[in-house]
C-alpha cells in the first residue's frame, strides 16, 4: 500500500475551515503523474487485483455510433468468482455493511459476480486541465454550503476533508447538457410494479468550460433540471423544475412543481433534504437522487480514508436495450445475474447529522470511486442508528463524451423489504449529451407549458 493510501486510511479528517485551503502548486503537480488527472492513485494495488490506470476508455468500440446503446468494451470477460451468503465471510473486508445486510436479508437470491477490474473512467482533456486549475483555486464557501474559484470539473481532486470529497461527487463532470428518458419502479415484496416514465432535461451550467469561475460565482447557478412524468396516466403531466445554486447559503435551491389536477405551478421549497422523491412511494428522499445531491449543510462530514471494495462497475450488461424491465426487476432486489462487481479503491465519507437539525437519516456513509468521484454505494442509518437503506449506483463510461455516470440506481429499504430502481432506460432512447437546451425552457412559465402537453 503506498504512502497516499496509508495516510488516507490512517487519518479521519473532519471538516474545518483551517483544512479547507487550496493545495499548493507542488501538490497539484502530482495530478497527471503519480496521481491521475482526477486525483486517484495511478498505480495498481499490491496484488494486482486493481490495475494501473492507463487512461480509461479512450475510444468507443468498433461499430458504435452516437445514439446507440453502449456495447460492453470487454465482452469476453467471465466472472472470476461469485460471492454468496454461504461464502461471504471469506471476502468481508471488501464488503460494505450495506452489502452484508443484503446477504442477510436475501440469502437465497442476493449474490455478487466478481469480474476483472477495468479502470475505465476517462474525461476530455479540457476537463483534466480545468480540474488541475481547480486544485489551486477552489475553496469552500458559505460555511461549506458552497464553493468558489472552480468550474467544469471536480473542484478538490486532492481533498482535505469530507466536505471537499462530497462536493467532488456533486460537481463531477456530466457534460454541458443532457436529455434523458428515465423510468423508475417500486416493486412490491412480491415483485409487482407499475413503471413510472419520465423525461428529464438538464443544463449543467457548472460543466460549461466557457464560463470561468468568476462568472460562475456571479451567476450562482450549478444546473437547471426539469422532469416531466409521462406515464402512468394518473401522474402524466406532473412536472418538477429545479434551479441549483453554487452558494446555497446566499440563495438556497429554487424549485417549482406543476400539478395537473390544479393546473398550477407552485413554488416548492420543500424539494430538498428528506422530502419524499417524485413518485417514490416513500422509498427515497429528495437528496437520495444520484445517491446524494443538494445542500450538505445538515451534516458534519468526515473523510475516513481509502479502502478497497467490491462495487458495481462497468454495468453495460444492465444497460442493454435487449433487456426487458421484467428481466431486471425482481422481488427484493434487481436481478443480480445482470450486475457486474469489480474491486476498486474508494474514498469513504461519513455524514453525521448536526445537533438541533432533523433528517430521516442520522448517519450516511458514502463510498466514492476514486477514478470518477461518483458515489458507488451508500449506507443510510435511521435515527436509532440502525441500518435503514442501502444505495447502489450502477455506472458505465459514456464513451462518446467520455464521462462516467449512472445507468441505474437503486435504494433497498431493509424494513419494508422493498426497493426503488431509478434510471431504467433499456426500452427508451439513450441519453443525449448534445441536445440543444435553452435557459428560457427552464422557467416556471415553461414548466406550465411542458406539464400541459
Amino acid at each position: 500500500m503506498n504512502k497516499l493510501t496509508i495516510m488516507a486510511s490512517t487519518l479521519a479528517l473532519t471538516f474545518s475551515f483551517s483544512a479547507a485551503a487550496k493545495v499548493s502548486e507542488a501538490e497539484a503537480a502530482k495530478l497527471g503523474n503519480e496521481l491521475t488527472p482526477m486525483g486517484a492513485e495511478r498505480a495498481g494495488n499490491a496484488d494486482g487485483s486493481i490495475p494501473e490506470w492507463t487512461g480509461g476508455v479512450t475510444a468507443p468500440p468498433a461499430g458504435y455510433k452516437e445514439g446507440d446503446f453502449h456495447p460492453m468494451p470487454f465482452a469476453d470477460d467471465k466472472p472470476l468468482f461469485t460471492i454468496t451468503a454461504a461464502n461471504m465471510a471469506e471476502y468481508q473486508q471488501y464488503l460494505t455493511p450495506g452489502v452484508k445486510a443484503m446477504f442477510a436479508q436475501y440469502p437465497d437470491t442476493f449474490k455478487m459476480n466478481i469480474y476483472p477490474t477495468h479502470r475505465t473512467a476517462s474525461y476530455p482533456q479540457y476537463i483534466y486541465d480545468q480540474v488541475k486549475k481547480n486544485a489551486t483555486s477552489a475553496e469552500l464557501a458559505a460555511n461549506g454550503n458552497g464553493i468558489i474559484g472552480a468550474s467544469a470539473g471536480s473542484p478538490f481532486p486532492i481533498p482535505q476533508n469530507g466536505l471537499e470529497a462530497i462536493w467532488n461527487h456533486t460537481l463531477r463532470y456530466r457534460g454541458k447538457t443532457a436529455q434523458l428518458q428515465r423510468n423508475q419502479a417500486t416493486p412490491t415484496a412480491a415483485g409487482d410494479y407499475t413503471l413510472v416514465e419520465t423525461e428529464e432535461s438538464i443544463i449543467f451550467s457548472y460543466g460549461d468550460t466557457e464560463i470561468d469561475p468568476q462568472q460562475m460565482a456571479k451567476d450562482n447557478n450549478l444546473f437547471y433540471f426539469k422532469q416531466i412524468v409521462t406515464a402512468p396516466s394518473r401522474l402524466a403531466g406532473t412536472a418538477l423544475l429545479v434551479h441549483e445554486t453554487m452558494d446555497q447559503e446566499k440563495d438556497p435551491r429554487q424549485a417549482w412543481t406543476y400539478n395537473t389536477g390544479q393546473r398550477r405551478v407552485r413554488r416548492a421549497p420543500n424539494v430538498a433534504f428528506d422530502a419524499p422523491g417524485t413518485a417514490s412511494d416513500g422509498l427515497r428522499t429528495t437528496d437520495d437522487f444520484d445517491l446524494f445531491n443538494g445542500s450538505p449543510q445538515r451534516y458534519n462530514w468526515t473523510l475516513k480514508g481509502k479502502k478497497e471494495l467490491y462495487i458495481p462497475y462497468n454495468d453495460y450488461r444492465l444497460h442493454s436495450d435487449n433487456l426487458s424491465y421484467d428481466e431486471i426487476l425482481k422481488p427484493g432486489h434487481i436481478n443480480m445475474d445482470l450486475v457486474r462487481w469489480e474491486k476498486h479503491r474508494v474514498w469513504e465519507v461519513e455524514a453525521n447529522l448536526k445537533e438541533g437539525v432533523r433528517h430521516t437519516y442520522k448517519t450516511r456513509t458514502y463510498y466514492l470511486d476514486e477514478d470518477s468521484w461518483q458515489i458507488a454505494l451508500a449506507d443510510l442509518y435511521d435515527n436509532r442508528g440502525e441500518l435503514y437503506r442501502v444505495g447502489m449506483l450502477h455506472s458505465i463510461n459514456y464513451y462518446e463524451k467520455p464521462l462516467m455516470w449512472s445507468t441505474l440506481e437503486a435504494f433497498y429499504d431493509l424494513n419494508s423489504k422493498r426497493y426503488i430502481a431509478m434510471g431504467l432506460d433499456n426500452q427508451g432512447d439513450v441519453v443525449n449529451f448534445n441536445k440543444p437546451l435553452r435557459q428560457r425552457d427552464f422557467t416556471p412559465q415553461a414548466l406550465r407549458r411542458a406539464g400541459r402537453r
